[in-house]
């Protein structure tokens, strides 16, 4: 099993998750979070005095899926993040040891 988990832009987030539905992605988890790589933050002019923004909004989707649904998931996290611009995200893959459903008990790939 695999923890895929992607920063892309907030207002990606519905193209996102369409496409991670079309991949067979069954659940997921969303998080409103900041940052910044080499997009940097910009300036703003606020009521007449300009200030930096250091970190910029970003959407963290997180996920857990099985090995051989990981290249499927990460090609429809591309396709539906990119805007061609820089900022458009980063998608981070790494092993899971063990699930537990809290519910039933089930562990393992079962447990997604």
């Amino acid at each position: 099993m695999k923890k895929v988990e992607a920063i892309i832009k907030p207002f990606k987030l519905d193209e996102v998750r369409e496409g991670l539905a079309e991949a067979g992605v069954t659940g997921l988890t969303v998080t409103e979070v900041k940052g910044f790589g080499r997009q940097r933050g910009h300036t703003e002019l606020y009521r007449g005095a300009e200030y930096v923004v250091d970190f910029l909004p970003k959407t963290k989707v997180e996920m857990i899926v099985a090995d051989a649904d990981v290249e499927r998931v990460v090609e429809a996290i591309v396709k539906a993040a990119r805007t061609g611009k820089i900022g458009d995200g980063k998608i981070f893959v790494s092993n899971v040891e063990q699930v537990v459903r809290i519910r039933t008990g089930e562990t393992g790939e079962s447990a997604i």
